[in-house]
């Protein structure tokens, strides 16, 4: 930020804008802004895309006959069938209830953990709003969907996974810091965890000659790729340019959204 000598806007082309001392661009005088529903499908969208492809072993299947030419309907077991299933929520923003949405055509009850989501939010989006702990301890599958904070690094950990008691699909379209990827890695080889699909590792750039997770028939891992589509990828240009220009000339009220608070 000390290189930036005449910055004035610094805009997003994303929701999350936690690569940013926001503290320190507030004393500068720089408006940090970023965008908000850009993405809100297709991240959904990853999220029980990944969560189907490991309930009915689609990674396992394609591996056998892909690389090993085998024909074998056997190459996965124990599958399962998704109605029925309770799936938990981890973060009931807009993401969080797309999600919900979605499983309810699956027929699987909702629910969720977020201290910040009002009762009436999650009632409307028929979402029975429980504490962490239940949450862990009834949930089929945990799709997480939390804002990245300093108080959330490794939210998911040893402790949490032990409090698991279903064995449930662990979903990140959240932050990969939010998961400790070797506890993660830990919970899998020990059975407390049956499958993981993470949109994201905890570094942007991970070196993946040494992550626990790869090498994995029941993890799913993608490159940061969940928000992505063309109808996306055009609006994530489209907004973050409009907030810049709405910003520069002062207009900041209507600009989505102001992070920190200059010009409001």
């Amino acid at each position: 930020l000390d290189a930036l000598k005449h910055c004035k806007v610094i805009s997003f082309q994303s929701t999350g804008y936690n690569e940013i001392d926001l503290d320190y661009a507030t004393e500068k005088g720089i408006c940090v802004v970023s965008i908000l529903d850009y993405c809100t499908q297709e991240t959904a969208e990853n999220a029980f895309a990944m969560m189907l492809s490991l309930q009915r072993g689609l990674p396992t299947y394609h591996r056998s006959v892909q690389e090993k030419k085998e024909w074998n309907l056997y190459a996965a077991s124990h599958l399962q069938r998704v109605e029925g299933q309770t799936m938990g929520i981890v973060g009931l923003g807009r993401i969080g209830r797309s999600v919900a949405k979605k499983a309810h055509g699956f027929d699987m009850p909702v629910i969720a953990y977020d201290p910040y989501i009002p009762e009436s939010v999650a009632k409307e989006a028929g979402v029975k709003m429980v504490d962490l702990d239940t949450l862990l301890a009834e949930s089929d599958v945990i799709s997480i969907h939390m804002n990245l904070t300093a108080d959330n690094v490794h939210f998911f950990n040893r402790e949490t996974f032990m409090k698991c008691k279903k064995r449930p699909i662990i979903i990140n379209e959240g932050r990969g810091a939010m998961i400790s990827e070797e506890d993660l890695a830990w919970a899998l080889d020990n059975g407390l965890v049956r499958g993981a699909g993470l949109d994201m590792l905890g570094s942007e750039f991970p070196d993946l000659e040494n992550c626990k997770l790869m090498g994995r028939d029941n993890v799913i891992l993608n490159p940061h790729a969940g928000y992505y589509s063309d109808t996306s990828d055009y609006l994530m240009s489209k907004l973050s340019m409009e907030n810049a220009l709405l910003c520069y000339e002062g207009r900041y009220k209507e600009a989505k959204v102001v992070r920190n608070g200059i010009g409001l």
